[in-house]
């Protein structure tokens, strides 16, 4: 199945399509709206900076808010999952598709770094099979959504939404590119999605 990443300029992309060749995907990266707009599953994917990262996804952002009002299933990781929701402390203003903000991690030992326990909080679609998974988190920032949307969450001095899901869209905070077979059974799992939406 042919899996669309939308090109802003990360870092981390061709990690990310190593991972979902594995996982059984066919990844092209692109900077091209209709190629974003009409991909069975399209991606976002990110490490750094929430600010750069939305300038970077502007000219393909139209497409992203599209394919979330028409139902169609696109999956953020990291910046990517931030990238849903509206301001973020960090600078800059993400797509405004969820509600919520991004803030910086109150926590004594930042950034978040390494392995952590996922707790599932309700169903998941893309997290099934993983309650109590250790996977791989790097980041100073995080998502603050409603709590209706978060479907799992991480313990780092305190609640880390880790994962969220509504509608078309799907995100996590963590790595699943570094997660090892949990984080290859999560993105197998949103293929699955994508091909059930």
């Amino acid at each position: 199945m042919k899996v669309v990443l939308a090109d802003y300029g990360a870092g981390n992309l061709r990690s990310v399509c190593a991972a979902l060749v594995r996982a059984g995907a066919e990844p092209v990266i692109s900077k091209n709206s209709k190629e974003i707009r009409e991909a069975p599953l399209a991606v976002i994917a990110g490490v750094g900076h929430v600010e750069s990262a939305a300038r970077g996804l502007a000219p393909v952002a139209d497409a992203v808010r599209e394919r979330a009002a028409t139902g169609r299933p696109v999956f953020g990781i990291c910046v990517g999952m931030q990238l849903f929701f509206g301001p973020s402390e960090e600078g800059g203003e993400g797509l405004g598709l969820l509600d919520g903000e991004v803030r910086r991690l109150r926590a004594r030992r930042v950034p978040h770094m390494g392995w952590n326990a996922l707790r599932l909080t309700r169903e998941s679609r893309i997290l099934a099979g993983l309650d109590g998974a250790d996977v791989y988190f790097a980041h100073s920032f995080a998502a603050e959504p409603e709590e209706m949307v978060t479907v799992a969450e991480v313990e780092h001095e305190g609640r880390i939404a880790a994962a969220v899901e509504s509608g078309s869209l799907a995100g996590v905070q963590f790595h699943p590119e570094r997660s090892g077979a949990a984080g290859a059974r999560v993105l197998e799992n949103a293929i699955a999605w994508s091909r059930s939406a």
